[in-house]
């Protein structure tokens, strides 16, 4: 019996692209888990593991996790029983550093990447959304100048990610001013096709 092939996808795309959306959308439609970052940290933090013990010493002090241990609590979560199909990453991998790491653990548990939907969105468009999306949810901190700020965080630190999938040909561009119902289409026939 041959075993069932491994599906991790990264799914990328600037603050306000719907990457979070999709990635819950996906998450019912292919039955695999959603592995957030953000989730991981929150996660650890609150149920006081080691990891997160020692990522909230960095927190505290306003520094960045450093990526062994944000990739030891990607690894911790891959190895849990929902994972074992593959699973939907988001925010995770951040540079190529982190992506390299990233494909060690997957061949660690037989897998790997298959494809990279980047979900693109004009940053005015981007903009506008999150500044909606911050009155609606009342977060007086997400401005107009502390969003572009994101921005240019983001496209800095996400050009050489976006170059080094590129160049192993996993880059699928998906264009994200679209309603969600279209886009997430577009996502599904992206993932299954590969």
């Amino acid at each position: 019996m041959t075993e069932k092939v491994k599906t991790f996808v990264v799914l990328m795309g600037a603050p306000g692209a719907g990457k979070g959306t999709q990635a819950k959308l996906l998450q019912e439609q292919l039955n695999l888990p959603q592995v957030a970052t953000g989730d991981l940290f929150r996660a650890n933090l609150k149920q006081e593991t080691e990891l997160g013990k020692l990522a909230k010493t960095y927190m505290d002090r306003g520094d960045l996790v450093p990526d062994e241990v944000t990739i030891a609590m990607v690894k911790d979560r891959l190895e849990q029983d929902d994972c074992r199909s593959g699973a939907i990453l988001d925010g995770f991998p951040r540079s190529p550093a982190q992506a390299d790491a990233l494909n060690d653990l997957l061949e660690e548990f037989g897998g790997m990447i298959n494809v990279v939907p980047f979900i693109y969105v004009d940053q005015e468009v981007l903009i506008a959304r999150l500044l909606k999306r911050a009155e609606i949810e009342g977060r007086a901190d997400d401005n107009e100048e502390t969003i572009r700020n994101r921005m240019n965080v983001y496209k800095e630190s996400t050009a050489p990610l976006l170059d080094y999938y590129s160049e192993k040909g996993l880059v699928v561009k998906l264009d994200g001013d679209r309603p969600v119902d279209e886009v997430n289409n577009d996502l599904v026939s992206v993932i299954r096709g590969n």
